[in-house]
């Protein structure tokens, strides 16, 4: 029995490893170059899979998985509310604020599980295609590595704005690569640093909403996550 559970941690962890930063990329690009191309809702559906593998790995090293689900479930839904919300101002979202949040109180897996399900679910409003799967891996993962960087973006306010300033930037970076699949065909770096030169007052725009949206909200947000968090043991 105790080699079964040492097996279990570590296929937990292996996994928390190899989905994010393996099998989701592959999936992503699968969809986009390989023989499922085209089939982008195939490529969203796995992405969710995916995610909520993910965060079902973190279960058993908390005390309650399924208060912990429900705490991603509304921040979820205020990171898609807030999408709305702000979708006369393009790349003025706080969506990717309330993404690292969530990664920052309620850990890496949550974080992950929320960047992907907001871009989905807000995607049924803004409207779906294969730009969806790219942007659910972009904000899955910022929110896995705010998570991992928890301790100092919860102490530091200047590194919660660096992380703000980053995220725009690797946001842009994410789904330029997609722009340029959309456009190519194939993945060419000179049409690539064309589309990040095109888009960098975007990225600026991105990285100033993240600033200022983390700034506002992480304090409020921060407060209510860490009661319920310790009440409750999630």
């Amino acid at each position: 029995m105790k080699l079964l559970l040492i097996r279990s941690a570590r296929l937990r962890r292996a996994l928390g490893i190899l989905i994010p930063f393996v099998l989701a990329p592959a999936a992503v690009l699968w969809f986009a170059l390989g023989p499922g191309r085209g089939h982008y809702a195939l490529s969203s559906l796995l992405m969710t899979l995916l995610a909520l593998l993910l965060f079902s790995c973190g279960f058993e090293r908390r005390k309650t998985g399924s208060r912990r689900m429900i705490l991603v479930a509304v921040m979820t839904a205020l990171s898609v509310l807030g999408r709305f919300v702000f979708a006369a101002i393009p790349a003025f979202k706080p969506i990717t604020a309330v993404v690292v949040i969530t990664a920052i109180y309620l850990g890496p897996e949550a974080g992950f599980l929320t960047g992907a399900l907001s871009a989905l679910i807000s995607n049924f409003y803004f409207g779906q295609g294969p730009w969806t799967p790219f942007q659910m891996l972009s904000w899955g993962l910022l929110g896995l590595l705010a998570g991992l960087l928890n301790r100092p973006l919860r102490r530091s306010r200047i590194a919660l704005t660096l992380y703000g300033v980053f995220a725009g930037v690797a946001y842009s970076f994410i789904m330029d690569v997609w722009t340029v699949l959309w456009y190519n065909g194939s993945f060419n770096p000179a049409l690539y640093a064309a589309a990040l030169a095109s888009a960098l007052p975007y990225t600026v725009l991105y990285a100033i909403s993240n600033v200022v949206f983390l700034n506002l909200l992480s304090r409020p947000f921060g407060e209510k996550l860490d009661r319920v968090r310790i009440k409750y043991g999630c």
